[in-house]
Parts: C-alpha cells; structure tokens; sequence
C-alpha cells in the first residue's frame, strides 16, 4: 500500500556542505505548504556539521528536501564487495576515512575506459546530477559521507531506501540544478569566487526567483516570500540561500504525493533525487 501523502508537516530544503564555515555554512529554509503555494518562513545557518545534526535531532516534525546524494551506484557496490542492503552499505562507508573513500574511487575509476570513469546511478541521467561517488568538483561522495549519518542520528524516515524511521522526520534526496536547469537552462546563477559574481549570474537568479513566484515550473508550485526575502536571494551570490529554496520547493511537491513521489521500481541501494 502506498504510504499517505505528508503535506501537513513543516517544509525544510536543505543546501548542504560537507565541510560547512562561517563563510560557507549550510542553508536551511524553513516553509510551509498551502495549496499550490508555498511560503517561505525563514532561513537557519549551521557553521558546523555538529550543529546542523543538533538541529536535525531536536523534537520537531518536518519534510525534507537535501541536496546531497543519499546512496551510491549499486554497480561500485557490487564491485567493492561492500554490503548491498542500504544501512550496512552507509555504515561502512561512514565508518571509512576520507582519505580511504578517495583512494577507493579514484582507484576505481583508473581501471576503467576514458569517458565511463564514473559509476552513475539510475537518477544521475535523468536528473543530471553529478555520479554520487564524485569526489570533487563538487565533492558529493563526502557530502553523502557526512550529511547521510546525520539523517540516521536523527531517526529520519528515507522512503527511497525503503528506511522507516519517524514519520514525522522525512528526508527526501534534493537536487536544485534539476529544478534550475529547466527555468535558466545551462546559465550559472551562483559562484562561491568573488571574481565570478557577475550581472549575467545576477540576472539568472533574477529569472529563477520570478519563475518560482509565479509558479512557472512543472511542480506546479508558486513561492510566496518577501521584500525581504525575494532580496536576500537575489544578494547571495553564492546562491546558497536560493539552492536551499529550491531544494524547499522539490520537498513541498513530494508532500503532497503518494509515497513521497518516489518510483514503485527504485533500487533502495541507490535512492532517488525527487521530482527526477
């Protein structure tokens, strides 16, 4: 049977980093949803990965959307030797140091032809995600290495790896690029270089942010915020605060769908980015 929608629960999306700052930290919005229009209530900011998992464990309820892989490639599982149910499979892989994660990929990667280095999972294609065993550029196999152990302190409920944990905790694989991509195309709106904030990346958040307003995305959903707010976003050049809104934005579509808009035929291995 498939499980009920969870539209009623407060909306977080998460921009997540695996070495999170001061300068850098992770970007939380916190929204709720009413229709087909979600309002944007706020934004939290975590310097350290401890803070953010503090936050993730105090009792409140909340739909999730992070922007972070949650699985790996069930072909480099296989290939490893590491265990194939989805628990074990990250507690082994949390239990590695970084340095073992990239030596492992990287050594992987070497044996195999140019232009198939990466193993991918069944999401990365039609999302357009990085392969989650990418170690940089962007680093995602350590935001998985650090952000997926958070998500199990704080008994969260994975329904695309099959975890049940607190129904009222429900962590959902984001992807902001996904939803970006199909406002801007492959125009960059963000850069974490000083150098590289140019009008160009300004005037693609301008056209993101506006497509979000008016509901002009295929999740059929309107963002209403402030002044304020609508500022903020268009000011962060980084586009930390607006990835988070987008990321808001996939959890608010999921909540209202069945099974949290996860495919029948997922590979629980690997997961699946939502609204892929």
């Amino acid at each position: 049977m498939a499980a009920a929608p969870s539209s009623s629960l407060p909306l977080i999306g998460v921009d997540f980093s695996s070495r999170p700052r001061a300068r850098k930290p992770i970007v939380v919005a916190l929204g709720a949803c009413d229709g087909r229009h979600v309002v944007l209530e706020g934004f939290e900011r975590f310097a350290t990965l401890d803070g953010f998992g503090a936050w993730l464990q105090a009792p409140r309820r909340w739909v999730g959307g992070f922007d972070l892989p949650f699985g790996l490639p069930r072909e480099l599982v296989q290939h490893l030797g590491w265990p194939l149910r989805w628990r074990a499979c990250i507690e082994h892989y949390a239990a590695l140091p970084r340095a073992a994660v990239r030596t492992t990929f990287a050594a992987f990667c070497a044996a195999r032809p140019p232009g198939a280095k990466f193993a991918h999972r069944a999401c990365d294609l039609p999302a357009g995600s990085s392969p989650s065993m990418k170690w940089v550029n962007p680093p995602v196999a350590y935001m998985l290495h650090a952000g997926v152990p958070l998500l199990l302190a704080a008994g969260a409920t994975l329904p695309a790896h099959a975890h049940a944990g607190d129904a009222q905790r429900i962590a959902l694989e984001a992807y902001p690029g996904l939803l970006a991509r199909e406002i801007v195309g492959s125009r960059s709106y963000k850069s974490d270089d000083a150098a590289k904030h140019s009008d160009d990346r300004l005037w693609a958040r301008i056209a993101i942010v506006d497509a979000l307003r008016d509901g002009r995305t295929r999740l059929g959903l309107s963002l209403v915020l402030s002044v304020e707010q609508h500022d903020l976003l268009l000011d962060d050049a980084s586009g930390d605060a607006l990835d988070a809104v987008l990321c808001l934005l996939q959890a608010a579509w999921a909540s209202q769908r069945a099974d949290h808009g996860v495919p029948a035929a997922v590979d629980p291995l690997e997961g699946w980015i939502v609204s892929a």
